[in-house]
């Protein structure tokens, strides 16, 4: 997903964080040691399954249960059990019977719910950030903001739920038309670890919003937070069954998607899961969203304003530890301006302070999870192989306080003298590490911006007017930025091109993706019959 808005952050006062001591977050997850910020000592002891309008302890579950790590300190928070065909099959049974209701609501009255639910989330927005950065490792300001744009999202929903309309169409002799917008049913969400609260409300807004009911699965390194959420819904007076959650990795996706009473799924993540998501839909003609992988450009021409072009590189990099899909992580930099954007980047790059990510000071956390963090500096050393000269970072890095040290962190890394054919520009890295090309015009910059598989998103940095809507007008991508990066209001669709994915989240049109029309015919006056 997705890059906060971080418009928001010009808003923020920077406190010194509290440790997780409250009373919200004791009733929240029941643990019986309290954490200080960095003391490592939050346990998870809920269950993190939830339907029929509460928290599941699976029985007779013969799978094994996996480990659900803090990537801040490498500590095991808590054990999940995936969800057999048993257990998909009643959170399903629960989402079926609270449609009938659900669906049946005025849009006015299933608003009502929702934007008690964002008044919650509000009351609660430090406790879910907090617990945020627990399961996922960002820092703590990117986590609030996350929390915020979660519930800007449900509450522009809320107001969609009460347009939604048809049309009327008048045909002769007084006999018209006129079209009903009406829900799809038991909707599937699939949520990814990057942004993990802001996914779950990001899917299942538009979706309650036109009458649908959910059950969602979120990441199983991330499976935390979707549960909150699912509390807040019931809390707000949602129907038992409305959003439900079901944990567990592959084979539960799969158990879902193959499901015969869910009618549309929508799924954040990887190219190739998306293909899987997509060809299993496809046996049930299921409509499916894909908001997958990106490999995003970000041309800065040499009439930029220089501060804001690396302001903007940054942003488009190292946002949650680089592990954004929508990040332009191909930086094209006209080459008469190279030298000083190197060395300005460079410098800001060195700069950010990584660290504990509940530090109000931290501007980069943990990696996700150990496994990943190996593959992120992987391709820094392949990078190298093939000939890019790493300017800085790349490497594993080893926080002061010894209760960090077994955390998943490394150093932002710059990568120079990148070619198009090399690895790091090629794939997806998902981790921070920027890749830095030298481009001379800008019909070669398009032809080479655009020469990639996927097509999320691409920006343009330049003070000519023209050139930036000419520009983007031949980008291949889906969202587009202007002189900034990852900026993502709920109001403004968001989405993807080519292997980047089918369908859009947010805006207005996300309206489409989550009903479907049926036309009705009145005729008003004889049957005009040929037989």
């Amino acid at each position: 997903m997705k890059g906060s808005n971080f418009r928001i952050l010009k808003h923020l006062k920077m406190n010194l964080l509290r440790s997780l001591r409250t009373p919200g977050l004791r009733g929240a997850l029941h643990y019986t040691e309290t954490r200080t910020i960095t003391s490592g000592t939050l346990h998870i002891k809920d269950p993190l399954n939830f339907w029929c309008g509460g928290r599941v302890n699976l029985k007779d579950v013969k799978t094994k249960s996996e480990p659900v790590y803090e990537p801040a300190t490498g500590r095991v928070l808590c054990q999940l059990q995936a969800c057999g065909a048993a257990d998909v099959d009643a959170a399903v049974g629960s989402a079926s019977a609270a449609f009938t209701v659900w669906s049946k609501l005025a849009g006015m009255e299933r608003a009502k719910v929702m934007l008690e639910a964002a008044r919650l989330i509000e009351k609660r927005r430090e406790e879910i950030a907090e617990i945020e950065v627990v399961n996922n490792g960002k820092s703590i300001t990117e986590a609030r903001l996350d929390v915020d744009s979660a519930r800007l999202c449900i509450e522009y929903f809320a107001a969609q739920a009460t347009t939604l309309s048809g049309q009327h169409v008048q045909l002769p002799g007084g006999s018209f038309a006129y079209t009903r917008r009406e829900p799809l049913g038991v909707c599937v969400g699939i949520g990814a670890w990057n942004y993990p609260f802001q996914i779950v409300a990001w899917k299942s807004a538009p979706a309650i919003a036109c009458g649908n009911s959910m059950v969602f699965k979120p990441s199983p390194v991330t499976p935390v937070t979707a549960v909150l959420l699912a509390e807040i819904y019931s809390q707000a007076g949602a129907p038992e069954g409305l959003f439900n959650v079901v944990q567990g990795g592959q084979e539960t996706g799969s158990l879902l998607c193959h499901h015969p009473s869910v009618a549309k799924i929508s799924f954040t993540g990887s190219v190739p899961t998306g293909k899987k998501i997509m060809e299993m839909a496809s046996r049930g003609v299921k409509p499916v969203t894909l908001e997958l992988g990106g490999k995003s450009p970000l041309i800065i021409f040499e009439d930029s304003d220089l501060e804001n072009a690396v302001r903007g590189a940054l942003m488009a990099n190292f946002l949650s530890q680089g592990q954004v899909c929508s990040n332009g992580t191909r930086v094209f930099v006209q080459s008469s301006i190279l030298p000083q954007f190197l060395k300005e980047v460079v410098r800001r790059t060195k700069a950010i302070q990584i660290g504990d990510p509940l530090l109000d000071e931290t501007r980069m956390g943990a990696l996700v999870s150990k496994p990943h963090l190996e593959k992120v500096l992987a391709y820094v050393k392949q990078a190298k192989k093939e000939g890019a000269r790493v300017l800085c970072g790349g490497e594993p890095f080893i926080p002061a306080d010894s209760k960090l040290k077994a955390g998943y962190y490394m150093t932002p890394c710059v990568l120079d003298g990148c070619t198009d054919d090399m690895t790091c520009v090629r794939e997806e890295i998902f981790g921070p590490v920027m890749s830095v090309l030298s481009f001379d015009t800008e019909d070669e910059v398009l032809r080479r911006a655009n020469d990639s598989a996927l097509g999320l998103a691409a920006g343009v940095f330049t003070k000519d007017v023209k050139r930036a809507h000419r520009v983007i007008e031949n980008l291949q991508a889906g969202s587009c930025f202007i002189n900034n990066y990852n900026i993502t209001p709920v109001e403004v669709p968001f989405g993807g091109y080519k292997a980047s994915g089918i369908g859009r989240e947010n805006g207005q049109v996300t309206i489409e993706f989550y009903s479907q029309l049926k036309t009705v015919v009145v005729e008003m006056g004889d049957v005009d019959s040929l037989f």
